[in-house]
């Protein structure tokens, strides 16, 4: 548990200017978007652009920005991750099994074969090479799942744990593995889809649909992001939702001091979300329950995560980054040919039918995060005419909580300090192999189809 300290008033004056720093970066990033077009194209989101520039003005380059400002954006970017993850189980219907074995099967074998596949090279490749030719810290080898799957977000919350098992610098390598792998996800995935798109293999795809698109959306396609159930002279819908998460955190406190008595170094933000978890089987007897919203969740989870990852860019410490260069872009070569190869090999043997659809958003997920996925599909099947979306949606429940920047993800740090990088690669890939063995078993794992060529009609 934290010891509970006093601030005083120009604490938190402080802490209030700081935020307000991050809010201009955010609006100078989604200026950018409007203006440079490259960044549209290309699909940036304004979160990045931002934290790109306050690094660039930060006390690593430029000196624009005090250090002091910049610590505490470090620090910041640590705290909202939590309140991203608090409430992701909270107000989620569990789908049965039965109907997530039929479509949401394949999309979960996917997530957690690639979240294995990429600790188990790294973890070897550590343990033979990184370590003995240059000194490079064990939980190295834990980045790229922290950081691709897990995105800019998980990195900044793995801070935490990288410090109590002695690796300050964890974090800032992280944040750098993130930036390379969304931009890495969002270029190789247009890529393959363009390939796959020449090829025939897209049932839905719309050519000449680039992002080029205004960021400012008509009146018509405007979209309702809360309900409210709630009358405000009782308490405002916001309020109620920001309520239920602290609630949560504070359970994750609460959990995080029983686990600390076993084994520490697990971060908060799994917790949280156990605590979200806890707190929905409550409500979820009682007529309270009607008045939560998922979508107000969301939009929560939306503002803290957008926050989160413009400081989390504009904190990353470059000197870090620069003295481990060298085992960073050979991870980072390795884990991008993975990335492809998984989805070239993978795909088309367990997903029956529109393999590419089904393939991508899980491509993307694995590279950048679920927007980047969700982003590729969008760009694939625009209108949601394959079962890639519903798929990948029931999944969630499945795979989200725990592996891509979930508990298990969480976990990895502690197993290689535990039992050291050689048995916990060789480890993940015996699960690898068990995940495979399981689909041929199970039916899953099939002779990839010849998909029949997409038929494109003049409007």
């Amino acid at each position: 548990m934290p010891e509970l300290v006093e601030f005083s008033s120009d604490d938190l004056n402080a802490l209030l200017i700081a935020a307000s720093g991050l809010g201009i970066l955010l609006l100078v990033g989604v200026s950018l978007r409007a203006l440079v077009p490259l960044f549209r194209r290309f699909f940036i989101p304004a979160a990045l652009i931002g934290g790109v520039i306050g690094l660039t003005l930060g006390p690593h380059a430029i000196g624009v920005i005090p250090e002091a400002v910049n610590n505490t954006w470090a620090s910041l970017a640590g705290l909202l991750i939590t309140i991203v993850f608090a409430p992701m189980l909270l107000g989620e219907r569990l789908p049965s099994v039965k109907t997530a074995a039929k479509e949401a099967a394949p999309h979960v074998f996917y997530s957690y074969f690639s979240s294995f596949a990429v600790i188990a090279v790294p973890a070897l490749l550590t343990f033979f090479i990184f370590q003995p030719a240059f000194g490079t810290n064990a939980l190295f080898s834990t980045i790229v799942e922290v950081s691709w799957p897990g995105g800019h977000g998980t990195a900044a919350g793995m801070a935490e744990s990288y410090t109590a098992l002695g690796w300050d610098d964890g974090s800032s390598l992280a944040l750098g593995a993130a930036t390379v792998g969304l931009i890495f996800g969002i270029l190789v995935g247009m890529t393959m889809l363009n390939i796959a798109a020449r090829k025939g293999l897209l049932v839905n795809y719309k050519p000449g649909d680039n992002g080029l698109a205004s960021d400012i959306v008509d009146i018509a396609e405007s979209r309702v992001e809360s309900r409210s159930r709630l009358r405000r002279t009782s308490l405002d819908n916001l309020a109620f939702h920001f309520a239920l998460i602290a609630v949560a955190i504070l359970i994750g406190y609460g959990l995080k001091y029983l686990v600390d008595q076993v084994i520490t170094g697990v971060p908060l933000f799994p917790l949280a979300m156990l605590g979200g978890l806890i707190i929905h089987v409550i409500l979820v007897r009682t007529p309270i329950y009607q008045l939560v919203d998922k979508g107000t969740l969301n939009a929560i989870v939306g503002i803290a995560l957008d926050f989160l990852i413009v400081a989390a860019v504009a904190s990353v410490s470059i000197p870090v980054v620069l003295d481990n260069w060298i085992p960073l872009v050979v991870t980072m070569l390795i884990a991008a040919v993975m990335s492809v190869g998984i989805f070239y090999y993978i795909g088309p043997r367990i997903f029956r039918e529109h393999w590419v659809e089904n393939s991508i958003v899980n491509f993307g997920s694995m590279t950048g995060v679920a927007s980047v996925g969700l982003m590729l599909l969008r760009a694939a099947d625009p209108d949601l005419k394959t079962n890639a979306f519903r798929g990948y949606a029931l999944r969630a429940p499945f795979a989200s909580p725990f592996v891509g920047g979930g508990l298990i993800t969480a976990l990895f740090p502690i197993l290689a300090v535990q039992y050291g990088n050689l048995w916990l690669g060789l480890g993940c890939l015996g699960i690898c192999a068990a995940l495979v063995i399981l689909a041929k078993v199970t039916g899953m794992w099939k002779k990839p189809l010849r998909q029949p060529k997409a038929v494109h009609t003049k409007p």
